[in-house]
């Protein structure tokens, strides 16, 4: 036990999974008590610390319309249609490892939705799995709808994936076949994907961000337009809905607006008539209750 503890006091730690291993530290120790090998747990009385939520970051509506139109500008004839995935991952919520996997049959073009399944590792696709394991359908709109159907007609005849390029897969392929392909590579199967992405970022004039928002954005933007929680948890892939409610829902721009426009009319109403009515009192007469404030 004691080198089980000393390989964890090494190994580089975060607040929560330092708790985390701290609290497997205690419930070993509590079962040394119950079998009389140790006195008291030390760690009894340790108490959970309290660790701040990180701010969720998306983008708002005008840095969507910016990295749309500057993923246009970059997307390359042959390469990543780079518009068609961020529009893509706007409009469905997928992750990177989803969008990058998914393939034609995935895409139900009649009743536009798209679904995450996992693939096995075959003639044509390599193996993949979804994250959670929860597969799952998801909608498409009418333009992301069409503008699919446009990408597959440029596509080669018989051609799986969505937006894996076909140089790119043609090399996997390869890759493949002298044993060079593992589980892991894919996960994005597309080289450089970071890279690429901080280039349109900064070409959208957009100083923070990753693709990851994109998924959190579109979770954001469902709640905001009547999704329930429960609707968001399943569309999102997700367990239970302290992940969604913890990593994905931010707070947009727009119910704060929303939030002030409703303080004011309340005030107006209230506090504001309430002043009108209160007698002029002269400045001398005045008295603050700290004890009130």
């Amino acid at each position: 036990m004691l080198d089980m503890m000393s390989r964890w006091s090494h190994s580089p730690l975060t607040s929560t999974w330092g708790y985390k291993k701290v609290s497997a530290i205690r419930r070993v120790l509590q079962l040394a008590v119950l079998r009389d090998q140790l006195e008291k747990n030390p760690f009894e009385h340790l108490r959970r610390p309290k660790i701040p939520q990180q701010e969720i970051h998306i983008y708002e509506d005008d840095e969507c319309h910016r990295l749309l139109r500057a993923s246009w500008e970059t997307t390359r004839a042959g390469g990543l249609d780079w518009g068609l995935l961020i529009a893509s991952a706007l409009c469905s919520g997928m992750r990177r490892g989803e969008l990058l996997n998914a393939t034609w049959r995935d895409v139900d073009f009649a009743n536009q939705t798209i679904s995450v399944f996992p693939k096995k590792d075959g003639k044509s696709t390599w193996e993949w799995h979804i994250k959670d394991a929860e597969r799952r359908t998801l909608p498409l709109t009418d333009e992301i709808t069409q503008l699919l159907i446009s990408h597959q007609e440029k596509q080669p005849e018989g051609f799986g994936y969505v937006f894996v390029p076909p140089s790119r897969y043609k090399l996997i392929q390869q890759r493949r076949r002298q044993g060079r392909w593992t589980t892991e590579d894919g996960k994005c199967p597309v080289n450089n994907f970071k890279r690429e992405f901080d280039k349109i970022l900064r070409r959208a004039s957009i100083e923070e961000g990753e693709f990851h928002d994109l998924r959190r954005t579109c979770m954001t933007r469902w709640f905001a337009n009547g999704l329930t929680e429960f609707d968001v948890m399943k569309l999102a892939g997700h367990s239970d809905f302290a992940t969604t409610h913890k990593f994905y829902l931010a707070v947009g721009r727009d119910l704060v607006e929303k939030a002030r426009a409703a303080a004011a009319a309340a005030m107006s109403n209230d506090f504001g008539t309430r002043l009108a009515r209160a007698p002029i009192l002269d400045r001398k007469d005045l008295t603050v209750d700290a004890g009130r404030c």
